[in-house]
């Protein structure tokens, strides 16, 4: 996640701003939200502007690696005796597949994904989720530093889980709505 601009409210004849930086770092969030109980379990991945000389691993490679973290994150959390099976809605990033994927689910089979069709985030519910996260964590704001990127999506991550009756109207109304159609 990088930081957004937004619309704002200001003053009458003053232009509200926002200072940028030239920085090419960034924060990759992965995360699960139970449709269930609300509960969100997220993961992230910092990558520097220099990843690749540092690590020799390209984007995609340390996205798949990252993602098969998450994913047996996702299996500890929900343990094979407690949930014979976990669905997971994804859409078809390149990150999806390959073989840390495929390692990653050989050592969690209770976990399935159901893969959504291709352009179609409205059929995604944590895509909601992402727009609520950014919206309270990044928009209008400056972050000196990476760290303090991580510490705001940190901080609204630990929001979401203390209003889980909100996440679970977000994906209801959007439920509900779609029945209605």
């Amino acid at each position: 996640m990088v930081p957004t601009l937004a619309a704002t409210l200001g003053v009458k004849g003053h232009r509200p701003t926002v200072g940028t930086r030239d920085c090419k770092d960034l924060l990759y969030v992965f995360a699960v939200v139970n449709l269930v109980s609300a509960a969100i379990h997220a993961n992230t991945l910092e990558s520097p502007k220099d990843a690749k000389k540092k690590t020799g691993k390209s984007k995609t490679r340390r996205m798949q690696e990252a993602f098969a973290d998450h994913l047996r994150h996702v299996g500890r959390m929900y343990r094979r005796e407690n949930s014979k099976r976990v669905v997971l809605l994804i859409d078809n990033a390149p990150w999806h597949r390959g073989k840390p994927i495929d390692d990653a689910m050989r050592d969690n089979p209770h976990l399935e994904f159901k893969r959504l069709p291709s352009y179609s985030p409205q059929l995604n519910p944590i895509e909601r989720f992402w727009k609520k996260l950014r919206r309270r964590a990044t928009h209008n704001r400056l972050f000196d530093a990476l760290a303090d990127l991580k510490t705001s999506i940190r901080a609204s991550l630990s929001y979401f889980q203390t209003v889980r009756h909100k996440i679970k109207s977000m994906i209801e109304g959007r439920a509900k709505r779609n029945a209605n159609k």
